[in-house]
């Protein structure tokens, strides 16, 4: 690297995560956007790229004009990702006497690349970071906070770690959760696998959620994916649901077995309900939060009660067509619940009233059969 090419600050070095290297300096505002890319969630043929949010405008014009109204106090860090092109030369001399030996300082040289092939990526500060670019004063002093690692998984563990505690968009979280390895938080361990099931969902052309699913790189579908989550995510939680029977716990999970149920159920539900299928929620209560989260729990009780049958897909289907005459998705009223079919909203009392009645429909339905 010549001077011309790289930016070169003072730093101090330390180590963390056996032998990661972690540097503390300070940038320039400007700065931050010429040696680092922020690289936004998306997807290349169906693989997840990148891992950062939409830009917020109205967050960045109000960040912008706080630093624009005058000298101002701006102590919030950057931290970025570093490519391993990145040079460190430690000072010379002894440290001074009883001084901390928790890093060494030096000079650390960042190439400047042009941008979508930089030398580092912003993993929390996005935000702050366009704001910075855009103030009038360029030179603000700003923290940062780099760590060495260009593995994308490593930059989506530290991204979703370090925004664990802020308001994330939930679908955000939720796509990027299959895609990491570390230890997680317990609530956001228990979404990870019926994430992964969720994109697999939207993403198989024999699934009847193909291109349905709403995530955070694709807002094009219909359905919400924090629906169908939190609905697998409460089968999985005890052996009786539908998709627990298939949890092992320390020998792995039978994930195929569980696919294949969701396609079984799902299928069947797509057929029973064929004109309320694929429609915007505004127009069917199906496809809506609420009739997801519901129909969702009602698998559970159909799956265990055709569980002993010679065809369980024929045997799921004429359980539902039983149940169908009795649905208002796209027009009436649900008789016994009190709603107009449009008048059921995401709200936890209506989703529980109407899951409510799904059971108590279908209970009794069976008891008159017998």
């Amino acid at each position: 690297m010549t001077a011309r090419n790289c930016l070169k600050v003072r730093a101090v070095r330390a180590e963390q995560g056996g032998g990661v290297c972690v540097y503390a300096f300070f940038l320039f505002g400007a700065d931050i956007n010429r040696i680092a890319d922020i690289s936004r969630i998306r997807r290349d043929d169906n693989e997840l790229k990148g891992f950062q949010r939409r830009e917020i405008r109205d967050h960045v014009k109000q960040i912008t004009a706080f630093l624009d109204s005058g000298p101002v106090l701006f102590p919030n860090a950057i931290i970025l990702a570093l490519s391993p092109t990145i040079e460190f030369s430690r000072s010379r001399g002894r440290p001074p006497g009883e001084s901390s030996e928790v890093g060494e300082t030096g000079t650390l040289s960042i190439p400047i690349y042009p941008e979508g092939r930089r030398a580092a990526w912003i993993v929390d500060g996005q935000q702050r970071s366009l704001a910075l670019g855009a103030a009038k004063n360029q030179t603000i002093a700003v923290p940062v906070i780099g760590f060495v690692s260009d593995a994308v998984e490593t930059q989506r563990e530290q991204f979703i770690l370090v925004n664990k505690v802020r308001p994330l968009p939930t679908t955000l979280i939720n796509e990027l959760l299959p895609e990491v390895s570390v230890l997680l938080p317990r609530d956001l361990a228990a979404k990870q696998l019926p994430s992964a099931l969720c994109e697999a969902l939207n993403t198989d052309p024999n699934s009847p959620f193909h291109g349905l699913i709403k995530r955070e790189s694709d807002r094009a579908g219909i359905v919400t994916d924090t629906a169908l989550i939190e609905t697998m995510k409460s089968s999985l939680k005890t052996a009786a649901g539908a998709l627990g029977q298939f949890r092992q716990n320390g020998t792995g999970n039978d994930t195929a077995a569980m696919y294949d149920l969701l396609l079984l159920y799902w299928d069947a539900v797509r057929d029973t309900f064929p004109n309320a299928w694929g429609r915007p929620p505004t127009e069917s209560r199906l496809m809506h939060s609420a009739g997801i989260r519901a129909m969702g729990a009602l698998m559970d009780t159909l799956m265990l009660r055709v569980d002993t049958a010679p065809d369980k897909a024929a045997a799921i289907r004429g359980r539902l067509a039983e149940i169908a005459p009795h649905c208002r998705w796209t027009e009436g009223n649900w008789e016994g619940l009190g709603f107009a079919w449009n008048e059921i909203q995401s709200t936890s009392q209506h989703i529980t009233k109407l899951t409510d009645h799904l059971l108590h429909l279908e209970r009794d339905l069976a008891r008159a059969a017998k």
